[in-house]
Parts: C-alpha cells; sequence; structure tokens
C-alpha cells in the first residue's frame, strides 16, 4: 500500500513538472498572430496532422491496439507458465487499457459533439471532462457498492 502511494506520489509530481515545463516553454515561444515565420514544430505539426487523418494509420492502430490487449489479455489467463503475480499485473493492465479507452471515447465523444454544435474548443475540452469526470464518479460508486476492483 505504501509503495502505491509512493508511486501516485511520484507520477503526480512528474505530471507537476511536466506541466511546468510546458507552459514555461510555451510562454518563451509566443509570437504575434501571422508573424509569417514557419518554424519546425509548424512543419512537425502539419505532417503529424497528415498523417493522423490518413484512414489507413487508423486502420492499423485500431488493429495494432485491439491485438495487444487480445494477446496480454490472453497471456494473463492463459497456462502459459508465468508466475501468479505476473498473470493478475496483466489482467490489471488490460482492464485499465480498456478502461482508459473507453473514457477516451467518452471524452471525444462530447468534445466533437460539442464542437459539431459550434462551440469552442474550450466548451468541447469542458465538456468532455465532465463527461469523464462522470465516467470516473461511476466508477468509484460502482467500487463502493459492488467492488469492483480487485
Amino acid at each position: 500500500m505504501v509503495s502505491l502511494t509512493l508511486l501516485s506520489t511520484a507520477l503526480m509530481g512528474l505530471l507537476v513538472v511536466a506541466t511546468f515545463v510546458a507552459v514555461a516553454q510555451i510562454g518563451g515561444q509566443r509570437t504575434a498572430p501571422g508573424a509569417g515565420s514557419t518554424s519546425r514544430y509548424d512543419a512537425v505539426v502539419a505532417t503529424l496532422g497528415d498523417v493522423a487523418r490518413t484512414p489507413a494509420v487508423w486502420a492499423v492502430a485500431f488493429v495494432a491496439v485491439t491485438v495487444g490487449i487480445g494477446a496480454v489479455a490472453v497471456l494473463a489467463v492463459g497456462n502459459f507458465g508465468l508466475p501468479e503475480g505476473l498473470s493478475g499485473s496483466l489482467l490489471t493492465a488490460v482492464y485499465a487499457a480498456v478502461g482508459l479507452l473507453l473514457t477516451g471515447f467518452v471524452f471525444l465523444g462530447a468534445y466533437f459533439g460539442t464542437r459539431g454544435r459550434g462551440l469552442g474548443n474550450a466548451h468541447g475540452v469542458a465538456a468532455g471532462s465532465f463527461a469523464a469526470g462522470l465516467v470516473f464518479l461511476v466508477l468509484i460508486a460502482a467500487q463502493l457498492l459492488v467492488g469492483i476492483i480487485g
């Protein structure tokens, strides 16, 4: 229990430091709109945007994620001579991955639904965060009522 608390504290500390560094870097590089110079960052973002809009990339990513989660689940529940603790940890990782995927779909569904109705990015993020928060609230309530985790 103590190691889980220490791990959580370390991860939250890293998140705070990463957020601080990202905000400081963005603030230091801010230029006036329409400055006209194309930076390396803009070129990378444009290239990644073009790749992300390709249907083949989405299909390959979907197949890779599905096969990966399925393979880890089969490895966790199958009789492959893995230690008992590792099998349980793999199954927990599968549950976490599926839960994060579902929460991501809920977030993105609310985000794009809000954006599709003509509202801005901030409204979309707020709606997505609210929807993801509701998912976590339902998960906590289910854990308290029936103990679905562990």
